[in-house]
């Protein structure tokens, strides 16, 4: 990248001023917490590159965070957060390993957080953040003590809401001053980040970007699977009837998507011959995807399990270490700042400019 003038860096590092000094660490781009692939090694990478390394919890137990937790220390003495599931059946313990850890930020995802979840990781010390698809919900939030909002669109991978990131941010960003804010879905270049820290967000969230990153543990047939996929490729998945609600999930079409739909269809003509009550009907529809994440990260089977990924895999071309992947973010967002704010020409600089212009297509 050509030379970017001292003065992008020092906006960048005035517009997310607030994300950074809430994170504490020198780039506000937290890391989004995807299951089976934001464990030890990756959060460790992203929080010594300067970013915010998230663990995702997943389904893991008391123990296997604990553990988890432990295992990232060892490997950076940067701040890192976790990602807890709030309808998690052993939620409590899993807040409590939090606290006996000294976790600095929790990030609470999948669902709206119960309030004694929130009051108990602050007794902890713990800073929280919660994911806000709307702005009731950001609101909400805000009165029960989140510490700071995620708005993440459409456009990202795995389970995901309705409105488009672009729609998000003008209905929260302007709202939502008591707390910083982050911006989540569809993010892959630096210039998108400046954009949003300009409408005014304190920092941005990235998952599918850090995917293929050297440090990341998915199998190389998942990254390789990443690197050739295009936006287009990244779906959400379709929901047959409403009788049968399924939580739309992002990820790349492959024979497993295909399937699923068969066995919707197939699942729903049992339920109306009177062959299984819509319960069981229910059931063996979520139950589908049981482990189809863990077998196409951890395993590599690209054609039946489940590739999440979000719209911006398209920007994924390569593997590549977490630290050049932020500094592409970083100096991609800076140099879109001294762009956007260098002088503008005068009348007869700007004359000459355009009659060169015209000269060359004549």
């Amino acid at each position: 990248m050509a030379s970017i003038p001292e003065t992008g860096h020092a906006r960048l590092a005035a517009l997310w001023e607030r994300g950074t000094r809430f994170l504490g660490c020198r780039h506000a781009i937290l890391g989004g917490a995807m299951s089976w692939v934001s464990e030890r090694h990756l959060v460790a990478a992203i929080s010594n590159a300067g970013g915010f390394g998230v663990i995702a919890t997943g389904a893991m137990g008391p123990a296997l965070l604990e553990a988890e937790i432990e295992g990232t220390r060892a490997l950076t003495g940067a701040p890192f957060g976790v990602n807890l599931i709030t309808m998690h059946p052993e939620l409590d313990a899993l807040v409590d390993v939090c606290g006996r850890q000294k976790v600095g930020h929790v990030v609470l995802a999948g669902g709206l957080p119960p309030r004694s979840a929130i009051d108990r990781l602050k007794a902890h010390g713990a800073k929280v953040v919660c994911f806000a698809p709307a702005l009731a919900i950001a609101k909400k939030l805000v009165r029960s003590g989140a510490d700071a909002l995620v708005i993440e669109g459409s456009e990202a991978g795995g389970h995901i809401g309705p409105v488009s990131t672009a729609v998000l941010v003008q209905e929260i960003l302007p709202e939502i001053r008591d707390v910083p804010v982050f911006v989540a879905g569809g993010i892959g270049r630096g210039e998108a980040i400046a954009m949003y820290l300009e409408m005014g967000a304190a920092g941005v969230q990235l998952g599918t970007r850090f995917v293929c990153a050297t440090e990341s543990i998915a199998h190389p047939a998942f990254k390789k699977a990443f690197i050739r996929a295009a936006a287009r490729d990244a779906m959400p998945s379709v929901q047959l009837d409403p009788q049968f609600p399924v939580i739309p999930v992002r990820a790349l079409a492959n024979d497993g998507t295909r399937r699923f739909m068969e066995v919707q269809a197939e699942v729903i003509a049992r339920h109306r011959a009177g062959e299984m009550d819509q319960k069981a009907a229910q059931l063996e529809i979520e139950h589908f995807w049981a482990g189809a994440l863990r077998r196409a990260v951890i395993d590599g089977d690209v054609e039946g399990g489940s590739l999440m990924a979000g719209q911006s895999v398209g920007m994924v071309t390569r593997e590549q270490p977490i630290a050049e992947i932020i500094a592409e973010l970083v100096d991609g967002a800076a140099a879109a700042l001294a762009r956007r704010h260098e002088p503008a020409p005068g009348p007869a600089l700007a004359g000459v400019e355009a009659a060169e212009s015209l000269a060359r297509t004549v």
